[in-house]
Protein backbone atom coordinates (compact mmCIF):
# COMPACT_ATOMS: atom_id res chain seq x y z
CA UNK A 1 0.00 0.00 0.00
CA UNK A 2 1.01 3.27 -0.34
CA UNK A 3 1.08 4.91 2.83
CA UNK A 4 2.06 8.40 3.74
CA UNK A 5 3.80 9.44 7.31
CA UNK A 6 4.00 12.95 8.67
CA UNK A 7 6.26 14.11 11.08
CA UNK A 8 8.30 11.12 9.87
CA UNK A 9 11.66 12.52 11.61
CA UNK A 10 9.81 12.19 14.50
CA UNK A 11 9.72 9.69 17.77
CA UNK A 12 6.88 8.15 16.43
CA UNK A 13 7.09 8.73 12.94
CA UNK A 14 10.63 7.43 12.16
CA UNK A 15 9.19 4.59 13.91
CA UNK A 16 5.97 3.98 12.33
CA UNK A 17 8.02 4.62 9.01
CA UNK A 18 10.46 1.89 9.67
CA UNK A 19 7.94 -0.65 10.88
CA UNK A 20 5.69 0.40 7.46
CA UNK A 21 8.76 -0.31 5.29
CA UNK A 22 9.65 -3.25 6.61
CA UNK A 23 6.22 -4.55 6.35
CA UNK A 24 6.76 -4.00 2.77
CA UNK A 25 4.62 -0.88 2.03
CA UNK A 26 5.34 1.93 -0.04
CA UNK A 27 6.01 4.48 2.90
CA UNK A 28 6.41 8.44 2.07
CA UNK A 29 7.87 10.65 4.87
CA UNK A 30 6.99 13.82 5.01
CA UNK A 31 8.38 16.49 7.97
CA UNK A 32 8.93 20.14 8.84
CA UNK A 33 12.44 19.67 9.35
CA UNK A 34 13.65 18.98 6.02
CA UNK A 35 11.25 21.68 4.55
CA UNK A 36 8.49 19.71 3.81
CA UNK A 37 5.15 21.34 5.22
CA UNK A 38 2.29 17.98 5.92
CA UNK A 39 -0.35 20.69 4.58
CA UNK A 40 0.78 21.10 1.35
CA UNK A 41 0.53 17.27 0.90
CA UNK A 42 -2.98 17.84 2.56
CA UNK A 43 -3.78 20.49 0.30
CA UNK A 44 -3.03 18.45 -2.54
CA UNK A 45 -5.49 15.82 -4.57
CA UNK A 46 -3.10 12.85 -4.03
CA UNK A 47 -4.11 9.97 -2.60
CA UNK A 48 -2.44 7.45 0.09
CA UNK A 49 -4.00 3.74 1.10
CA UNK A 50 -2.84 4.53 4.86
CA UNK A 51 -2.10 8.19 6.52
CA UNK A 52 0.15 8.30 9.53
CA UNK A 53 -0.71 11.87 11.08
CA UNK A 54 2.30 12.43 13.38
CA UNK A 55 3.08 15.70 12.26
CA UNK A 56 2.93 18.30 15.64
CA UNK A 57 4.47 20.90 17.70
CA UNK A 58 6.22 18.55 19.63
CA UNK A 59 8.05 19.07 23.25
CA UNK A 60 8.54 17.60 26.96
CA UNK A 61 6.54 18.53 29.72
CA UNK A 62 7.90 22.28 29.92
CA UNK A 63 6.59 23.34 26.49
CA UNK A 64 3.17 21.76 27.83
CA UNK A 65 3.06 23.80 30.70
CA UNK A 66 5.25 26.70 29.65
CA UNK A 67 3.99 27.42 26.03
CA UNK A 68 0.55 26.80 25.50
CA UNK A 69 -0.41 28.62 22.60
CA UNK A 70 2.77 26.82 20.61
CA UNK A 71 0.84 23.69 21.43
CA UNK A 72 -1.91 24.90 20.44
CA UNK A 73 -0.54 24.96 16.71
CA UNK A 74 -1.15 21.78 15.97
CA UNK A 75 -4.63 22.05 15.79
CA UNK A 76 -3.94 23.41 12.67
CA UNK A 77 -2.29 20.72 11.13
CA UNK A 78 -4.52 18.34 12.45
CA UNK A 79 -8.27 20.17 10.99
CA UNK A 80 -5.84 19.93 7.20
CA UNK A 81 -5.18 16.32 8.01
CA UNK A 82 -9.07 15.75 8.45
CA UNK A 83 -10.06 17.94 5.47
CA UNK A 84 -7.90 16.02 3.66
CA UNK A 85 -9.15 12.69 4.94
CA UNK A 86 -12.58 13.82 4.16
CA UNK A 87 -11.73 14.81 0.53
CA UNK A 88 -9.86 12.01 -0.71
CA UNK A 89 -10.87 9.30 1.53
CA UNK A 90 -7.51 6.99 2.24
CA UNK A 91 -8.81 3.14 3.46
CA UNK A 92 -7.26 3.98 6.85
CA UNK A 93 -5.88 7.38 8.67
CA UNK A 94 -4.29 6.82 11.81
CA UNK A 95 -4.86 9.87 14.52
CA UNK A 96 -2.28 9.58 17.63
CA UNK A 97 -4.50 11.41 20.35
CA UNK A 98 -2.77 10.88 23.72
CA UNK A 99 -4.02 10.13 27.34
CA UNK A 100 -3.84 13.86 28.02
CA UNK A 101 -7.00 13.83 26.74
CA UNK A 102 -8.72 11.99 30.04
CA UNK A 103 -10.07 14.16 32.91
CA UNK A 104 -7.45 15.57 35.57
CA UNK A 105 -10.23 14.23 37.95
CA UNK A 106 -9.37 10.99 37.78
CA UNK A 107 -5.42 11.34 37.92
CA UNK A 108 -5.16 12.57 41.00
CA UNK A 109 -3.39 12.07 44.09
CA UNK A 110 -6.45 11.19 46.59
CA UNK A 111 -8.57 9.75 43.36
CA UNK A 112 -7.35 8.10 40.83
CA UNK A 113 -7.82 4.83 38.69
CA UNK A 114 -7.11 3.19 35.54
CA UNK A 115 -8.31 5.11 32.85
CA UNK A 116 -10.76 3.52 30.42
CA UNK A 117 -11.70 4.82 26.33
CA UNK A 118 -14.96 5.40 27.70
CA UNK A 119 -14.01 7.70 30.54
CA UNK A 120 -13.59 10.82 27.30
CA UNK A 121 -17.45 11.77 26.27
CA UNK A 122 -16.95 14.07 23.69
CA UNK A 123 -20.41 15.58 23.84
CA UNK A 124 -19.48 16.52 26.87
CA UNK A 125 -15.85 16.50 27.94
CA UNK A 126 -14.23 17.12 30.96
CA UNK A 127 -10.83 19.10 32.04
CA UNK A 128 -7.90 17.39 30.38
CA UNK A 129 -4.60 17.88 30.83
CA UNK A 130 -3.33 21.33 29.71
CA UNK A 131 -3.59 22.93 26.37
CA UNK A 132 -1.92 19.78 24.88
CA UNK A 133 -5.19 18.02 26.27
CA UNK A 134 -7.30 20.10 24.89
CA UNK A 135 -5.68 19.94 21.14
CA UNK A 136 -5.67 15.90 21.65
CA UNK A 137 -9.40 16.17 22.57
CA UNK A 138 -10.36 18.47 19.82
CA UNK A 139 -8.43 16.63 17.19
CA UNK A 140 -10.68 13.64 18.48
CA UNK A 141 -14.02 15.85 17.76
CA UNK A 142 -12.44 16.87 14.27
CA UNK A 143 -11.98 12.59 13.58
CA UNK A 144 -15.28 12.06 14.56
CA UNK A 145 -16.99 14.42 12.36
CA UNK A 146 -15.23 12.94 9.39
CA UNK A 147 -15.87 9.34 10.13
CA UNK A 148 -19.35 10.98 9.91
CA UNK A 149 -18.35 12.28 6.53
CA UNK A 150 -17.32 8.66 5.03
CA UNK A 151 -13.47 9.02 6.16
CA UNK A 152 -12.08 5.83 8.04
CA UNK A 153 -10.15 7.37 10.99
CA UNK A 154 -8.77 5.27 13.89
CA UNK A 155 -7.95 6.57 17.18
CA UNK A 156 -5.22 5.61 19.67
CA UNK A 157 -4.36 7.13 23.17
CA UNK A 158 -0.70 6.16 23.33
CA UNK A 159 0.01 6.67 27.55
CA UNK A 160 4.04 7.52 28.16
CA UNK A 161 5.70 5.91 25.22
CA UNK A 162 9.63 5.89 25.15
CA UNK A 163 12.46 4.00 23.80
CA UNK A 164 16.02 3.87 22.84
CA UNK A 165 16.49 6.91 20.68
CA UNK A 166 13.80 9.24 22.54
CA UNK A 167 15.02 12.55 23.08
CA UNK A 168 15.81 14.52 26.02
CA UNK A 169 13.06 16.71 26.46
CA UNK A 170 11.06 13.81 27.66
CA UNK A 171 11.52 11.82 30.73
CA UNK A 172 12.82 8.94 29.42
CA UNK A 173 15.16 10.04 26.69
CA UNK A 174 16.05 12.57 29.73
CA UNK A 175 17.14 9.84 32.04
CA UNK A 176 18.83 7.79 29.90
CA UNK A 177 21.15 10.49 28.88
CA UNK A 178 21.93 11.27 32.63
CA UNK A 179 22.55 7.62 32.89
CA UNK A 180 25.04 7.76 30.40
CA UNK A 181 26.78 10.59 31.87
CA UNK A 182 26.87 9.31 35.32
CA UNK A 183 25.48 12.30 36.88
CA UNK A 184 25.20 12.19 40.41
CA UNK A 185 22.78 13.50 41.94
CA UNK A 186 20.33 12.34 39.31
CA UNK A 187 18.07 15.16 38.87
CA UNK A 188 13.98 14.38 38.82
CA UNK A 189 11.42 16.63 37.91
CA UNK A 190 8.56 16.94 40.46
CA UNK A 191 8.38 14.76 43.71
CA UNK A 192 9.05 11.75 41.72
CA UNK A 193 6.17 9.89 43.04
CA UNK A 194 3.74 10.63 40.11
CA UNK A 195 3.19 7.46 38.40
CA UNK A 196 3.14 6.53 34.85
CA UNK A 197 2.10 3.54 32.40
CA UNK A 198 5.49 3.52 30.22
CA UNK A 199 4.88 1.59 26.78
CA UNK A 200 7.40 0.68 24.44
CA UNK A 201 7.86 2.67 21.09
CA UNK A 202 7.37 -0.91 19.13
CA UNK A 203 4.17 -1.89 21.58
CA UNK A 204 2.93 1.72 19.71
CA UNK A 205 3.36 0.77 15.75
CA UNK A 206 2.55 -2.80 16.77
CA UNK A 207 -0.75 -1.32 18.22
CA UNK A 208 -1.17 1.38 15.12
CA UNK A 209 -0.75 -1.35 12.71
CA UNK A 210 -3.44 -3.73 15.04
CA UNK A 211 -5.86 -0.79 14.61
CA UNK A 212 -5.31 -0.90 10.75
CA UNK A 213 -5.69 -4.60 10.13
CA UNK A 214 -8.41 -4.98 12.40
CA UNK A 215 -9.95 -1.66 10.77
CA UNK A 216 -10.99 -0.35 14.73
CA UNK A 217 -13.16 1.72 14.68
CA UNK A 218 -13.09 3.21 18.41
CA UNK A 219 -10.73 5.19 20.22
CA UNK A 220 -8.24 2.18 22.67
CA UNK A 221 -5.62 3.09 25.02
CA UNK A 222 -1.77 1.94 24.30
CA UNK A 223 -0.12 0.76 27.57
CA UNK A 224 0.56 -1.83 29.92
CA UNK A 225 -1.48 -1.11 32.84
CA UNK A 226 1.54 -1.29 35.11
CA UNK A 227 1.98 1.76 36.90
CA UNK A 228 5.73 2.58 37.65
CA UNK A 229 6.61 6.23 39.67
CA UNK A 230 9.14 8.73 38.59
CA UNK A 231 11.98 7.63 41.10
CA UNK A 232 11.47 4.12 40.72
CA UNK A 233 12.49 4.87 36.65
CA UNK A 234 15.38 7.03 37.73
CA UNK A 235 16.84 3.86 39.82
CA UNK A 236 16.23 1.41 37.38
CA UNK A 237 17.79 3.51 34.23
CA UNK A 238 20.77 4.34 36.48
CA UNK A 239 21.32 0.56 37.67
CA UNK A 240 21.15 -0.56 34.33
CA UNK A 241 23.93 1.82 33.22
CA UNK A 242 26.10 0.18 36.33
CA UNK A 243 25.99 3.44 39.09
CA UNK A 244 23.27 4.31 41.89
CA UNK A 245 23.00 8.26 42.22
CA UNK A 246 21.79 10.05 44.71
CA UNK A 247 17.94 10.71 42.90
CA UNK A 248 17.25 14.74 43.76
CA UNK A 249 13.67 15.43 43.34
CA UNK A 250 12.70 19.11 42.07
CA UNK A 251 9.13 19.49 42.76
CA UNK A 252 9.39 23.50 41.33
CA UNK A 253 10.00 21.89 37.90
CA UNK A 254 6.46 20.71 35.73
CA UNK A 255 5.54 17.54 36.70
CA UNK A 256 1.94 17.02 35.10
CA UNK A 257 -0.36 14.97 36.52
CA UNK A 258 0.26 12.62 39.99
CA UNK A 259 -1.50 8.91 38.45
CA UNK A 260 -1.32 7.82 34.66
CA UNK A 261 -2.38 4.47 34.14
CA UNK A 262 -4.30 2.90 31.17
CA UNK A 263 -7.15 0.45 31.53
CA UNK A 264 -5.93 -2.03 29.45
CA UNK A 265 -9.05 -4.45 28.90
CA UNK A 266 -9.99 -3.26 25.32
CA UNK A 267 -6.76 -3.31 24.56
CA UNK A 268 -6.07 -4.68 20.33
CA UNK A 269 -2.09 -5.50 21.11
CA UNK A 270 -0.58 -7.19 23.71
CA UNK A 271 2.46 -5.25 24.48
CA UNK A 272 6.13 -7.58 24.14
CA UNK A 273 8.89 -5.37 25.60
CA UNK A 274 8.49 -5.07 29.84
CA UNK A 275 9.98 -1.83 31.16
CA UNK A 276 13.26 -3.63 32.22
CA UNK A 277 13.68 -4.85 28.57
CA UNK A 278 13.14 -1.56 27.63
CA UNK A 279 15.58 0.03 29.99
CA UNK A 280 18.51 -2.41 28.97
CA UNK A 281 18.14 -1.87 25.29
CA UNK A 282 19.28 1.32 26.02
CA UNK A 283 22.77 0.29 27.26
Amino acid sequence: MKVLVTGSDGFLGRHAARRFTRDGHDVTGVDIKTGHDCRDVYASATRYDIVLHFAAVVGGRATIDNHPLTVAQSLALDAALFDYAVRTKPAHVLYPSSSAAYPVSLQRTDHHRRLRETDINLATPALPDAMYGWVKLTGEQMAARARQCGANIHVIRPMSGYGTDQDTTYPFGAFVERARRKTDPFPIWGTGLQVRDWVHVDDITDTIAAAIDQDVPHPVNVGTGIPTDFLTLARLVSQAHGYRPRLDPQPTQPTGVAWRVADITNQIHTPRVDLLDGINRTR
